[in-house]
């Protein structure tokens, strides 16, 4: 009877091993498949005559070739070779965007290659043979760390799978419709399909390879239906119907994978997985990703009542004017929670000395712990670091840190609230900086959590308006706004949500376009050709509550802008923008597909509810501080 059980057994594993070496292996074939479309490719330009029509055109089809074989294995390549992959179909030639281990080490630049660059490389004058066998010769060298023996270990079990398939929904929301990293646009749709159809086939093999951690039956059954939509839609991606597909398939697809990877105790070795978070039940969860812990220095605390306590005191400080020098400005400021917590009033607020105006418009805090860095030029990694620069900066608050500390703990309200605090802080042994900080950003951080009716509906439980699917599906196409904001923040961090883009629009000085905007803005914290008047892609969310728009306030309306970008941009105009990673073509948007976008990023408003602002500042002993003045003066 042993016997018999342990033939059984050993029965049973050799078919386990047996089908999931089955798995490994198809995916072996596919990728010796791509390499060979990418030799193929690689000999046919090596033969051709750039200036003959003809080789031109079997150019263009061999790179359509190895990009429908690029399909088979991108479900595994974009995930477990981020960096590598960039090689093989980086979508831009140099690449700054700045992941958030910028936290841990300085951004570095990185050479994009490949496919989309090849593509797009074509579309120029004076194409140089050299330069496009370099672009593919990058690309066949960055597939050769996706050999056999560094990459098979991963394969080896159910993992790997659940997260890389969670990246490949988090790319069909957000990337693969939109023509990000797809150089023609009528192949979009057509490049969709064929990824569709290769997963599906991929889903089959993990499922007989891993029976015990398989997909289950209504996942596939809603897979096929999402294939069966995307095949009945029309192969021109400005007439797909974005909004439905992601709302109908591709989040609840996502909703079933994420309880697997919980069912399943899927465990992550990857750093791309860093800001993803695994209870996340909806792509348009407030909860998805992490870019800024507003908790700061009160991290390890989760009791309801305590945050209350501190978030009351929070709010108590970001009205107090004994943040600044003179006791007459406040946090609010210049981020007024009537208007969304920013500036509406003027393009840019006053400065501490109350004449002159700050060289840069408001961003509203709402939101702003979607982004992993902070400010317009990324300068600062966490929202504590921020606060203290403006508390410290002499033409914002005007204060010292000493002073500060000094002045609020006259308070006995905030010295004694702080000191029963210092309980939840163990590693510090005095009341410091970051406490008051903190305190601040777990207050305003709270205003990020609320929904918008677009996210209601994406979420199934309101409904949107007609014109508002229609700007949302201009959004994702035409308009080519989502190549650079990006679901469901809106913003400039794509999935996985581990960096922050940067982007060069060619914003003037004026609405005159006289001048190109003085302000260098990356390019002050990371110098570089790319970096020269880069700003860092902000939300679209509370869009049309935040006006004026920019970095310097130009624009005063949402039509200014969107006739901005339909213009192609500060170089379209005529001003000298030699890096613009915004096309210079027109979108030729008609005036009612802008009134279309104008409704969707309506529909992004989200339902704030502000609070009243304290009736009183706490007493100091210090009688002087006791003029203050709620909000401060100016």
């Amino acid at each position: 009877m042993v016997l018999f059980l342990f033939v059984i057994c050993s029965f049973i594993s050799f078919k386990k091993d047996s089908n999931t070496n089955e798995y490994i292996a198809g995916y072996e074939i596919k990728l010796s498949v791509f390499k060979n479309r990418l030799s193929l490719l690689l000999g046919c330009i090596e033969k051709s005559d750039l200036s003959s029509k003809k080789d031109l055109e079997n150019i263009h089809l061999q790179i359509n070739n190895a990009r429908n074989a690029l399909k088979s294995v991108d479900f595994w390549l974009r995930y477990l070779e981020p960096i590598s992959y960039k090689k093989i179909n980086g979508p831009l030639p140099v690449e700054w965007e700045t992941e958030v281990f910028e936290k841990i080490e300085k951004p570095y630049k990185r050479e994009g290659a490949g496919l989309t660059l090849a593509a797009l490389y074509l579309e120029e004058t004076n194409i140089k043979k050299d330069s496009l066998l370099n672009l593919i010769r990058s690309s066949m060298k960055g597939i050769q760390v996706f050999n056999t023996d560094s990459i098979t270990d991963q394969l080896k079990d159910h993992h790997h799978f659940f997260l890389c398939n969670r990246l490949f929904l988090l790319n069909l929301a957000a990337i693969y419709t939109t023509g990000f990293e797809c150089p023609t646009p009528e192949k979009i749709i057509p490049e969709l399909q064929e990824m569709l159809s290769k997963v599906d086939k991929t889903y089959t093999s993990f499922n007989s390879g891993f029976p015990s951690t398989a997909l289950p039956s209504n996942y596939l059954e809603l897979y096929k239906n999402a294939i069966g939509f995307v095949n009945d839609q029309s192969k021109d991606f400005e007439q797909f119907d974005h909004f439905t597909f992601i709302k109908n398939y591709v989040n609840p697809l996502f909703t079933i994978n994420q309880q697997l990877i919980k069912e399943y105790n899927v465990i992550s070795k990857s750093n791309l997985d860093y800001s993803l978070n695994k209870n996340s039940t909806s792509i348009f969860s407030k909860n998805l990703y992490v870019g800024q812990n507003s908790k700061g220095i009160y991290l390890r605390v989760n009791d309801p009542k305590v945050l209350a306590e501190i978030e009351n005191i929070g709010k108590l400080l970001f009205y107090d004017p004994i943040l600044s020098g003179n006791n007459q400005r406040s946090c609010a400021s210049c981020h007024k929670p009537t208007q969304y917590f920013t500036d509406t009033v003027t393009a840019t607020s006053l400065q501490f000395n109350g004449k002159d105006f700050l060289p840069r418009n408001s961003p509203s805090l709402i939101n702003a712990q979607y982004n992993h860095l902070i400010m317009l030029d990324g300068k600062h990694i966490s929202l504590q670091h921020q606060t203290k620069e403006v508390i410290i900066n002499p033409v914002e608050l005007g204060s010292k840190e000493s002073e500060v500390l000094e002045k609020v703990l006259s308070c006995k309200e905030y010295q004694n609230a702080f000191k029963s605090f210092l309980k939840h802080t163990p590693a510090e042994k005095q009341i410091t900086i970051e406490h008051i900080t903190s305190a601040i950003t777990l207050y305003y951080g709270k205003f990020s959590k609320q929904y918008s009716p677009f996210d209601m509906a994406m979420n199934s439980k309101e409904s949107l308006t007609e014109t508002a699917q229609k700007g949302f599906n201009i959004f994702m196409s035409k308009a080519q706004c989502a190549t650079c904001h990006f679901a469901p923040q809106f913003n400039g961090v794509k999935p996985p949500y581990v960096s922050s883009e940067f982007e060069v629009l060619g914003v003037p000085i004026d609405t005159g376009f006289m001048a190109l905007s003085l302000d260098k803005g990356r390019y002050d914290i990371n110098p570089a050709t790319e970096t020269a008047n880069a700003f860092r892609t902000g939300t679209l969310r509370n869009a049309s509550k935040t006006a004026p728009y920019m970095h310097n306030g130009v624009f005063k309306n949402l039509n200014q802008v969107i006739d901005f970008y339909d213009a192609g941009g500060g170089a379209a105009r005529g001003l000298y923008v030699p890096n613009q990673t915004l096309s210079t073509d027109s979108l030729h948007l008609s005036k009612e597909e802008k009134n279309h976008l104008l409704a969707f990023i309506n529909s992004l408003n989200e339902k704030i509810d502000i609070e009243n602002v304290p009736a009183k500042l706490p007493v100091s002993k210090i009688k002087s501080l006791n003029r203050r003045k709620v909000s401060g003066e100016y």
